[in-house]
């Protein structure tokens, strides 16, 4: 059964950073582009950024030029470099296929931009 677990939320000052990793078991890591979702409290969840099988990238405008999405194959995890973070940056993270069908969510990592 597939699983992903994110991990390296926590509470930053605004223009902090943080990097963010989901590991990834099961077949999808090595097949799928994979990409970050963010739902803040109120909020539909939304694709902040994708990578895809040949390593390009795509970003929500709201994020390009201060997010960063990366892989590791061998380690199976896919990372998200956040930089110049903004309060609206609040939410929680999650990890999953850039685009249906989904595999189950993890519980996501909480990120907190505040002062």
């Amino acid at each position: 059964q597939v699983q992903l677990v994110e991990s390296g939320g926590g509470l930053v000052q605004p223009g902090g950073s943080l990097r963010l990793s989901c590991v990834a078991s099961g077949s999808i890591f090595s097949i799928k582009s994979m990409g970050w979702y963010r739902q803040a409290p109120g909020k539909e969840r939304e694709l902040v950024a994708a990578i895809f099988l040949r390593g390009s990238a795509d970003y929500a405008d709201s994020v390009k030029g201060r997010f960063t999405i990366s892989r590791d194959y061998a380690k199976r995890t896919v990372y998200l470099q956040m930089n110049s973070l903004k309060p609206e940056d609040t939410a929680v993270y999650y990890c999953n296929r850039d685009s249906p069908p989904y595999v189950l969510w993890g519980q996501g990592t909480q990120v907190t931009v505040s002062s």
